[in-house]
C-alpha cells in the first residue's frame, strides 16, 4: 500500500529520497517511535508550532528528547511573549494533525527555526503528515529544501550524538 501525504508529495516533487515508515500500531512515546524506525530518540525531530504576539506563527525543529528554553526563544525573536499553538491552530496553520506536523508540504511559507544539534545527525525522522508515521531522510536534504534559521533553542547542551546515526 502506498501512502501519499502533502509531505511525501513535497519530497517527491523536489526529488528528495526518503523512507515513509508507517507504524503498525499507535505510537505512545518518542522512544517507541525511534525504536520502531531503527533510530535513536535524538534522530526524531519534533516540529513545534509557536504563536507570536502579532498572531504570526513559526515552526521550530528540535531533537525529540529536547525541551525548548522559552527564555532563549523569546530573546532570539526579540519578543516578550510567545506561546505554543493549540491543536486547532496547528490544524489551521499547518494543515496537519498534532503529532504529524512536518516542515514539508505546509500550505503557506513559514519561518522555520532549527536547533544546531540537528547538524550532528546524518539521518533524521520528521512528521509524515499523518498520525503514527514518520519520514526518514538525510538531514542535508532538509537543509537543501528548506530555509532554516539555526538557533540554539534547548534547555540542555547537545549530546554526544554519533554523527553516523
Amino acid at each position: 500500500m502506498t501512502v501519499a501525504t502533502a509531505v511525501t508529495q513535497a519530497l517527491d516533487s523536489a526529488g528528495i529520497p526518503y523512507t515513509l515508515h508507517v507504524h503498525s500500531q499507535p505510537v505512545h512515546s518518542l522512544e517507541q517511535a525511534a525504536s520502531e524506525r531503527g533510530l535513536a530518540p535524538e534522530q526524531i525531530v519534533r516540529s513545534l508550532l509557536f504563536r507570536l504576539e502579532n498572531q504570526q506563527y513559526l515552526l521550530a525543529l528540535i531533537p525529540g528528547p529536547s525541551q525548548v528554553d522559552w527564555s532563549k526563544l523569546r530573546h532570539f525573536l526579540g519578543v516578550s511573549r510567545v506561546t505554543t499553538a493549540n491543536a486547532d491552530e496547528v490544524r489551521r496553520v499547518t494543515g496537519y494533525e498534532p503529532g504529524s506536523v512536518s516542515p514539508f508540504g505546509l500550505p503557506t511559507k513559514m519561518r522555520i527555526l532549527a536547533d544546531p544539534c540537528l547538524k550532528q545527525l546524518q539521518v533524521i525522522s520528521l512528521g509524515a503528515g499523518i498520525r503514527n508515521a514518520g519520514i526518514i531522510l538525510n538531514r542535508e536534504d532538509l537543509e537543501r529544501l528548506l530555509e532554516l534559521e539555526w538557533v540554539d533553542l534547548r534547555t540542555e547542551r547537545c549530546g554526544p550524538a554519533d554523527v553516523s546515526l
